[in-house]
C-alpha cells in the first residue's frame, strides 16, 4: 500500500526525467509556431518580420496543399487495408503447425528491420524498374510491355512499398492475438459442424478485433509522416501526384528554403495529426475497453 510520502518520493524521482522529456518536446515546437508567424526566408536572411497568419493562408490557400492531404489519406487508408487483410490471413497461415514455422516467422517479420529509404531503393531498382526490374522481365516473358510504376502509378507503388514494410508489424501483432486464442472454442465449433469460414467469422475475426484495432491506431500515427519511400523513389511527382503532406513540408523548407511557410505547414500537419488521432481514439480505440 503507498503512503503520501512513497507517492511524493516516486513523483521527485520521477520528475528529472519528466521536465527534460517535457523541454525536449517543447522547445521545437515553440520555435516552430515563432517561426511560422514570421517572414524567414534562407535565400534572403535580411528580409525579416512578423507576418501574421499569412504563411498559414498561403498554405491553406494553395491547391497543392489540398492534393497533398488527399495523397496523405489514401496513402493511409491504402496501406492500412493491405496491412489488416493480408496481415490476419498471413497471421493465419504461419499459426498453423507445418514444417519450418520458425524459419517462416523470421522471413515474414524480417522486412519490418529494414530502414525506409533503404526498402525504397529495393523495391525502385529490384522490382519497378522498367528495364531491369523483376516485374518488368516477367512482362517480357508473357508477351507483354513493361510497366512504369512509378511514372504511370506513382501513388499506388508507394502504398505497395510501404505496405510491404508495415505489414510484418501487423502480423506480428494479429499472430500474438491469435495464439492467445482458446483452442476449445474452435474444437467445439468443429464438433458442431461449423465451417472454416463459419469459424472465422464468428470466432477469430471477433478475436482479433481488438489487435487489429492496435495495428490501425499504431500504424495511422506513424503513416501520417511517411517521408523517406517517396524521397527515395517519385520525389513527389510526377507534378504532384505523390506529394503527401510532409514531403509539401520537406518541399518548402529545403527546396524552396522558406522556413515560415514549412513550420507554418508543420503546425497544420500537427493538428490535423491530432484530429486524426482524436477521432480514431474515440471511434475505434473505444473498442479497446469491450
Amino acid at each position: 500500500m503507498s503512503t503520501t510520502s512513497t507517492r511524493a518520493a516516486a513523483r521527485l524521482m520521477v520528475a528529472p526525467s519528466v521536465i527534460l522529456l517535457f523541454i525536449w518536446m517543447i522547445v521545437p515546437l515553440a520555435m516552430t509556431i515563432y517561426f511560422s508567424f514570421r517572414l524567414y526566408r534562407l535565400l534572403s536572411p535580411d528580409r525579416t518580420g512578423w507576418v501574421g497568419f499569412n504563411n498559414y493562408m498561403w498554405f491553406l490557400n494553395s491547391p497543392d496543399f489540398w492534393v497533398a492531404i488527399v495523397n496523405t489519406l489514401l496513402l493511409v487508408g491504402g496501406v492500412l487495408i493491405i496491412t489488416v487483410v493480408l496481415g490476419v490471413l498471413i497471421a493465419i497461415l504461419i499459426d498453423q503447425p507445418i514444417w519450418g514455422q520458425g524459419p517462416l516467422r523470421i522471413l515474414v517479420i524480417s522486412p519490418f528491420f529494414v530502414m525506409p529509404p533503404v526498402a525504397a531503393s529495393i523495391w525502385e531498382n529490384l522490382f519497378m524498374h522498367p528495364q531491369n526490374g523483376l516485374f518488368a522481365a516477367a512482362s517480357l516473358g508473357l508477351g507483354l510491355k513493361p510497366i512504369l510504376f512509378l511514372e504511370s502509378y506513382p501513388l499506388t507503388s508507394v502504398i505497395l512499398i510501404t505496405a510491404w514494410e508495415w505489414l510484418p508489424f501487423a502480423t506480428l501483432i494479429l499472430l500474438t492475438a491469435l495464439q492467445s486464442m482458446s483452442s476449445e472454442q474452435i474444437e467445439a465449433a468443429e464438433m458442431d459442424g461449423a465451417s472454416a469460414l463459419s469459424r472465422f467469422r464468428y470466432l477469430v475475426l471477433p478475436h482479433l478485433s481488438r489487435a487489429i484495432t492496435v495495428v490501425i491506431l499504431i500504424q495511422t500515427i506513424f503513416l501520417l509522416g511517411i517521408f523517406g519511400e517517396i524521397f527515395t523513389t517519385t520525389q513527389g511527382g510526377p507534378g504532384n501526384a505523390s506529394t503527401t503532406l510532409p514531403y509539401m513540408i520537406y518541399k518548402q523548407a529545403l527546396i524552396a528554403k522558406d522556413i515560415g511557410r514549412a513550420a507554418a505547414g508543420g503546425i497544420i500537419a500537427v493538428i490535423l495529426a491530432n484530429i486524426v488521432a482524436i477521432f480514431m481514439m474515440r471511434g475505434i480505440g473505444k473498442h479497446l475497453d469491450a
